[in-house]
């Protein structure tokens, strides 16, 4: 170990971060006698939850009108942000093969889209240059629309609740009910509401957890789903290889220049060992959306995502549109970038679904995930349809689900690319000409599983810290400046929901402190400080740190246009 003031050495994760609380989240309890009856609970209110809601709300629909006989299908979402769309972020360049699908009666134009792709660029970045280069196949949007996630999920959020769904805002769900000593799934129980920062009820405001009984109960978490691990763990469900994850920072600005074509970028400012690249997307007139993506298998500790987007917007391809502008919010997400090997072997169980990112369908070459999670929900929906139709919602019933996925262009997609992201573990330079003939040939060539560690597993080094910026408030900014920008409504007396490892070690704090895109961690010689209410749930802490858990309903960002 280094001394504390001047850090140096290596950093293995893994020692640090404490197991997932399982026994905590898979509850073998009678559910409470106020238990809320449900028939379908979606855990999750974003485009897998909401889709598969819709869907599963019109197959009831059609078969009562038809005299199919199935009567009253009571359905929930269940969304721990305050409002619908409050913890939803994305690019978003969208495919809308789900939405047709979903609302085959609409004209395109009536989709919450911003606007067609018209024109798009790639450029490769050295520090003060870019190079237009030809565009990935891959990466072509011809075809797709702009969008904000948010404004996306509020429109399915109306539409679903137009179609008798019970959407429930504000209520984060911290456990499974199970049944007896079996592996049935029979509910869910949502966290407390109004602790004091012990954990103990803290007055007029506080809500005991709530238990909700379901036949079925879908996890639609999103990325680095708790309940997800959870109950893949307790069933022993796996992948060939491990899920590995990207955390990418986005901001939204106006502007006095428009930019008339979305933008991709590699190279600068990442280092060749890391994994991502940039993006700037017109969303109307005056907004643009602005962020870095990177891979959590970079190899230096001190590499901080937010620094070095602010870093980057100082380049020349991007400081013309920015200046003058304003930073009018920002915000932070994980993604799951493991690809076809990285999905579950099976989506399903005694009382379960998992859909969307919650089991890894993100394609990483095209940068596309929200239609596969959309179809996802919706391949969900159809088939506990037929499982309450036949009156059979076990493991055995539920097992279409995962067929259906396995023939769907979800896993055809995953696995035309499925080496792509695996290929630049080893480097830029090698893994592009490995990418370039796995592309050629769609995944013919260099098909073979590439063996990848789990992210935690890879052991970092702490290097010298890359040029600083100090932010100036108006092109530039800190991570609390960021995080208010975000929204953040955490109360400062909430709960810890973080679970730290014991004897962190110095340079393991001084990693975290450059992880956390929002300031969660600080380093005080030794010692590792914890500021949970900064936490915007992008889940990178539980990837590489600290624990991730459900806190309070309506905690967290509350992001409007992200």
């Amino acid at each position: 170990m280094s001394e504390p003031g001047h850090l140096t050495g290596e950093v293995r994760p893994a020692k640090y971060q404490p197991p997932l609380p399982v026994d905590e989240m898979i509850l073998r309890e009678q559910p409470d006698e106020e238990a809320v009856p449900m028939d379908v609970i979606f855990v999750g209110g974003g485009p897998a939850g909401l889709a598969g809601a819709i869907e599963l709300a019109r197959l009831v629909a059609k078969d009562n009108e038809e005299g199919g006989g199935i009567g009253d299908v009571e359905i929930g979402v269940l969304e721990k942000a305050g409002q619908l769309g409050e913890h939803s972020l994305s690019g978003a360049v969208v495919n809308p093969i789900a939405m047709r699908e979903l609302f085959p009666e609409l004209d395109m134009s009536e989709f919450p889209f911003r606007g067609p792709v018209k024109d798009e660029a790639v450029y490769f970045l050295t520090e003060n240059r870019s190079v237009r280069i030809p565009t990935p196949p891959t990466m072509k949007n011809h075809g797709n629309h702009m969008a904000s996630l948010c404004e996306v999920v509020r429109w399915l959020g109306d539409k679903a609740e137009g179609l008798g769904v019970n959407v429930f805002p504000g209520f984060a769900v911290g456990g499974l009910l199970v049944e007896g000593e079996g592996s049935q799934v029979i509910g869910v129980r949502t966290t407390a509401s109004g602790l004091d920062r012990e954990g103990q009820p803290g007055g007029g405001d506080y809500m005991p957890p709530m238990d909700l009984t379901a036949q079925v109960t879908v996890l639609a978490e999103g990325t680095r789903g708790p309940l997800t691990q959870a109950f893949l763990q307790w069933q022993g469900i796996g992948s060939e290889n491990p899920q590995i994850y990207a955390l990418g920072v986005k901001e939204l600005w106006e502007t006095k220049k428009p930019l008339d074509r979305v933008i991709h970028t590699m190279g600068w400012p990442l280092p060749g060992d890391a994994f991502g690249g940039s993006f700037m997307y017109p969303l109307e007139g005056d907004l643009i959306a602005l962020g870095l993506v990177v891979g959590l298998d970079y190899h230096d500790a001190r590499f901080d995502v937010h620094d070095v987007l602010q870093r980057m917007k100082l380049h020349p391809l991007f400081r013309p549109y920015l200046e003058g502008g304003e930073m009018v919010e920002w915000g932070a997400k994980t993604i799951p970038e493991g690809g076809y090997f990285s999905v579950p072997s099976q989506r399903h169980g005694a009382g379960v679904c998992v859909v969307g990112d919650s089991a890894g369908f993100v394609d990483v070459p095209s940068l596309k995930g929200i239609h596969y999670a959309m179809h996802s929900g919706i391949l969900a929906a159809r088939t506990i349809f037929k499982a309450l139709k036949d009156g059979d919602v076990s493991e055995k019933g539920l097992r279409s689900y995962t067929d259906a996925v396995d023939a769907s262009y979800i896993m055809k997609d995953l696995r035309k690319t499925r080496n792509i992201r695996l290929a630049f573990k080893k480097g830029f330079v090698g893994g592009s000409i490995r990418a370039g003939l796995m592309t050629v040939s769609k995944g013919a060539l260099l098909g073979g599983r590439m063996q990848v560690p789990e992210d935690v597993g890879e052991a970092r080094v702490l290097g010298e810290s890359g040029p600083s910026v100090v932010p100036d408030g108006k092109l530039t900014f800190s991570k609390v400046d960021a995080v208010y920008k975000s929204g953040n409504q955490t109360r400062d007396d909430l709960p810890n929901h973080l679970l730290v490892g014991h004897d962190v070690s110095p340079e393991a704090a001084e990693m975290y402190v450059h992880m956390c895109p929002a300031g969660v961690y600080e380093r005080d010689g030794s010692e590792l400080r914890v500021n949970a209410p900064n936490c915007v749930d992008c889940k990178a802490t539980d990837v590489l740190g600290p624990r991730w858990t459900a806190r309070e309903g309506g905690s967290g960002p509350a992001y409007q246009r992200m």
